[in-house]
């Protein structure tokens, strides 16, 4: 599973594993979680920025934005059970 390190404007580094990646409406869309295995919190994650050494993410709130990635998510892995932070 793919690791990512994401590291919040003065904040500790946040070590998040990729369960999916999506594209809605021209924005790529992460859908992660913080335990490699078993039963950990899920996050949905939007790009928001590229440079040819790194990408940018952010955590999404819009809880309309959130809930349109969720569905897609959710249906793109049907035999999982899905709930979002």
């Amino acid at each position: 599973m793919e690791k990512i390190i994401l590291t919040p404007q003065g904040e500790d580094p946040i070590e998040l594993y990729v369960l999916e990646q999506t594209r809605l409406g021209g924005v790529n869309y992460l859908l992660t979680t913080d335990e490699e295995s078993g039963d950990g919190e899920a996050y949905i994650l939007k790009e928001t920025g590229r440079t040819q050494d790194e990408i940018s993410y952010e955590f999404v709130e819009d809880d309309a934005e959130l809930t349109a990635a969720g569905e897609v998510f959710q249906s793109l892995l049907e035999d999982e059970d899905i709930s979002l932070v």
